[in-house]
């Protein structure tokens, strides 16, 4: 591949996660020099997690703690700035829906750059409760604007349109396999993790290792032994 291809990628993502949000901050400097169309598509972390049976990170104490400990080191190495909510983990359907109010019919489960860095920063910035009604309030009204100066109609949160986009998502999503965020998916290969960014520009820049079999072959693994549910 060359840097005048134009690599269509779609970030999928819930802004309850940190891994997430680390990775939409790092993402143009591990794209820059490319051409690239980035989609962002809100979706549901709790029902990928649900369809998959697996609990989140912040569902496991021991984890929990880890995680916070890790994205706070990552945050300071990549000097990206970074406050731990006032409670974690919370309820993200309505910041979902709210970014999904400014969707265009064009892109029905798709919110831009800004949006997305509005949802993220909501969480992520000042160390406040993220499910605060007059803090989303606020975040509505400056959706609100944004859509009056893009001239495009705006969708209520509850409306049907908006929570059947966020349905949609979340079906896309499991067509794909996805089974985490942040998810980044171009020519069909999903990269997981904040920690997959440079596997990604790897893949972009046309490493030889993408195109060895060795990919397909990971898939191919026989599974040993399966632990049975108690």
């Amino acid at each position: 591949m060359s840097t005048d291809t134009l690599h269509d990628i779609s970030f999928w993502y819930d802004p309850i996660s940190p891994y997430a949000y680390l990775a939409f901050e790092r993402l143009p400097e591990a794209l820059m020099g490319l051409s690239v169309r980035v989609r962002y598509k809100p979706v549901l972390f709790a029902a990928l997690l649900q369809a998959h049976g697996q609990l989140g990170p912040a569902e496991i104490p021991a984890k929990r703690d880890w995680t916070y400990r890790q994205i706070g080191w990552l945050a300071q190495q990549h000097g990206v700035p970074l406050d731990l909510p006032a409670a974690h983990p919370f309820n993200p359907l309505a910041l979902l829906r709210l970014g999904l109010c400014t969707a265009t019919d064009d892109a029905p489960g798709e919110t831009n750059r800004y949006v997305t860095e509005l949802l993220f920063h909501h969480v992520w910035r000042g160390g406040h409760h993220a499910t605060d009604p007059a803090r989303l309030a606020a975040l509505q009204t400056l959706l609100q604007d944004h859509m009056v100066q893009r001239q495009k109609p705006w969708a209520a949160p509850d409306s049907a349109p908006v929570k059947q986009r966020l349905r949609d998502n979340t079906d896309a999503a499991l067509a794909l396999g996805l089974f985490g965020v942040p998810a980044l998916v171009v020519d069909g290969r999903v990269f997981w993790g904040h920690d997959a960014l440079p596997m990604l520009r790897a893949y972009l820049d046309g490493d030889a290792w993408f195109h060895s079999g060795a990919w397909e072959a990971a898939a191919r693994v026989p599974v040993g032994v399966q632990r049975n549910p108690a």
